[in-house]
């Protein structure tokens, strides 16, 4: 037994020996189990392998102990070898790295010691290298001034003696060039030379300008400009008819090539003028476009002085309140000279390449005259309600006037907008809700208010609409016509919100009264009342149809108008997107409800009376009259006459006072009363 632990002890330190081939391959160590029993269990096997389980073979422990204690032996020699073997390459190594980190610093020291003397010895060099490349660029940069300074110099000696030798055509490209000149020193920090090229260039250009406008302006007193008043017939040519008209040409050709730098500086004198003054008033065309040309500037000129001299200061032409005079004298004046500006001024423009419309600019250099005008006059009547809406009348007619009998182009800014300006609009609104509102108290006042104006022809009485309806209506109709031409839609809009305000306030106004006339329903007033509400139902509900308020409901929906829209939800608003409703369904609710309690009043206090008359009718006895085979002619009964009359004459006296589509409603209502009154209650 002692050799067989012997035999165990042996077999275990060969097993967990590190260098045991059996044991050290490229399994993972964890893969083999180092615990006793695992070592137990490893032994017992290694010796039933050996020995067998024959007893007789214990005589071979002795050499089988003899036999592991030599590869035991073996095995540790190899590792006393490996062991001894390792540690002088491991020195080895460490030496030649240590060898290496010292020839590193080594190189490095040398590095910094070499980048040192060079940048003591390069350092002067690079500076004395900056700074002549500094001086270079400085010269160049010199170099360029000077140049532009002697470019500007041949120019404007070009200029002068082109001037001096009436070559016009050659001083007009040297001012051109000075433009482009100027336009490419926009982004330089060469102030002072910007300076002394733009006057240079107002120099020379207003000279040209001066003197193209001195001849232009002789030329255009031949042919009888400015045309103030209606021409009697057609331009008649005068005997040096086409010399002149050669001059004209010439000189508006002229003034075509100076318009680049006329433009140029006519953008700089606006851009000074702005930061250097506050304007005279906030309200400004939403595009002012671009600049009239030359020519047509020039023959603004007179046109400009008698605006100025009629409609300011102290004549008494300038009256703020007669709007009409400056704004007709300027339509006037468009008119009369649409021919000449057609005939003497258009053809030019077209060979010069000019795609402009010389009557489409002269209206616009006339129409700034008058822009710049109701703005003044506009602020000044903002606390005077007649004026203001005088004004506002003429300007809307004005307009009118300007697009329909002078063509002027709808993509130009016209009168309109100067009216959207947010105190002239309030004002506005304010002034139409507080006329509208008196003229409702004075058309619900008047006499005849309740009667219809149509009542003598058939033919165009069917809603029986009274005088105060279709009144109001006209007004709200009066109103549309006034903003429907307005170009912001959510302008339009809020004149809409105006509009159903109104239509609620009449409606209870109307609610007022008929609480007054309801202790008898049967009235002429009650259903004038009721023919009213009928009337606005109708046309409002035509109004929803209509394409002008189906856009305004798509721009209320578009612009998400919360005065419009408020209260509505998610449903109502898309219905109202995809044109399923109309903005006026609110009121149109409104007013079918007080239709229907009017409609339910009226037929019961008829049943009241008819269920009187129907008395005696109903106290007969069914079974005590004759059979109706007894009888040779069926009759009606004595006792239903007087309910029967009744009938009648309530019938009669409804399809008079009712317009025709509230009578249908009546009848029917009353029929189906009297059934149930006939089978049911009596």
């Amino acid at each position: 037994m002692a050799a067989g632990t012997e035999v165990e002890i042996e077999v275990s330190k060969l097993k967990d020996h590190p260098s045991n081939p059996v044991y050290t391959t490229s399994l993972d160590s964890e893969s083999f189990s180092t615990d006793a029993e695992d070592q137990q269990d490893y032994v017992v096997k290694y010796l039933e392998k050996e020995l067998g389980s024959d007893l007789k073979s214990l005589k071979n422990v002795g050499d089988l102990l003899e036999k592991l204690r030599e590869e035991n032996n073996v095995l540790e020699g190899q590792v006393l070898t490996v062991s001894s073997s390792v540690p002088p390459k491991v020195s080895e190594a460490l030496s030649t790295a240590a060898d290496a980190g010292c020839s590193l610093v080594d190189l490095l020291q040398r590095e910094q010691f070499i980048s040192n003397m060079l940048n003591q010895g390069a350092q002067p060099w690079m500076d004395n290298l900056g700074q002549m490349l500094n001086q270079v660029d400085t010269i160049g940069r010199h170099m360029k001034y000077l140049r532009c300074l002697q470019r500007i110099e041949e120019l404007s000696a070009a200029v002068q003696q082109c001037l001096m030798t009436s070559s016009v055509w050659e001083a007009i490209r040297a001012v051109d060039s000075m433009a482009v000149l100027d336009t490419g020193l926009n982004q330089s920090g060469c102030f002072h030379l910007q300076d002394f090229l733009q006057e240079t260039l107002h120099f020379w250009h207003k000279i040209i300008k001066d003197r193209l406008a001195s001849d232009f302006e002789k030329v255009l007193t031949q042919l009888q400009w400015p045309i103030v008043t209606p021409p009697t017939q057609s331009l008649t040519p005068t005997a040096n008819h086409q010399e002149i008209n050669s001059q004209l040409e010439l000189l508006v050709t002229q003034l075509l090539a100076l318009q680049t730098s006329d433009d140029l500086l006519s953008q700089r004198a606006l851009a000074s003028c702005v930061t250097s003054t506050q304007p005279v008033s906030s309200v400004a065309p939403p595009s002012k476009g671009p600049p009239l040309c030359l020519p047509i500037q020039i023959m603004l000129l007179p046109l400009s002085r008698r605006f100025r001299y009629h409609f300011y200061g102290n004549r008494q032409t300038n009256s703020l309140s007669k709007p009409e005079w400056y704004l007709t004298q300027v339509l006037m004046w468009m008119s009369n000279s649409s021919t000449f500006m057609e005939e003497k001024i258009q053809p030019i423009l077209e060979r010069a390449g000019v795609t402009t419309s010389a009557r489409v600019e002269l209206c616009r250099g006339l129409l700034s005259l008058v822009q710049e005008k109701v703005a003044s006059d506009a602020s000044r009547l903002l606390y005077d309600d007649m004026l203001f809406c005088h004004l506002v009348e003429e300007v809307l007619q004005f307009e009118k006037e300007l697009r329909c009998n002078q063509s002027y182009p709808a993509v130009l800014p016209g009168l309109l907008h100067l009216l959207l300006e947010d105190a002239i609009l309030q004002k506005w609104l304010t002034v139409e809700k507080k006329m509208a509102v008196e003229k409702m108290d004075s058309m619900l006042s008047a006499e005849g208010a309740w009667s219809s104006q149509y009542k003598d022809i058939s033919d165009m009485d069917e809603l029986k609409a009274p005088d105060c309806a279709e009144t109001f209506m006209t007004l709200l109709q009066v109103i549309t016509e006034r903003y429907r031409t307005l170009p912001c839609p959510s302008a339009q809009l809020k004149f809409l919100g105006l509009q159903r305000e109104l239509v609620d306030d009449f409606r209870i106004r109307l609610t007022q009264v008929m609480k007054e006339e309801s202790r008898c329903p049967l009235g002429v007033r009650y259903c004038a009342i009721l023919n009213a509400v009928n009337y606005i139902y109708t046309i409002l509900g035509d109004w929803g149809d209509n394409v002008f308020f189906l856009q305004l409901q798509q721009s209320a929906v578009s612009l998400g108008e919360e005065m419009l829209l408020g209260g509505l939800g998610v449903m109502d608003v898309g219905r109202l997107a995809s044109l399923e409703g109309s903005l006026f369904e609110g009121l149109l609710a409104l007013l079918d409800r007080l239709k229907g309690d009017m409609m339910g009043r009226l037929l019961e206090w008829t049943m009241r009376e008819i269920a009187e008359k129907a008395k005696p009718y109903c106290q007969d006895r069914w079974l005590s009259l004759p059979s109706q085979y007894d009888l040779s002619t069926m009759s009606l009964s004595s006792s239903a006459c007087p309910m029967m009359l009744c009938v009648r004459d309530r019938l009669l006296n409804l399809h008079q006072v009712l317009s025709l589509s509230l009578f249908q409603l009546a009848w029917q209502g009353l029929a189906e009363r009297l059934d149930n009154f006939l089978y049911q209650d009596c």
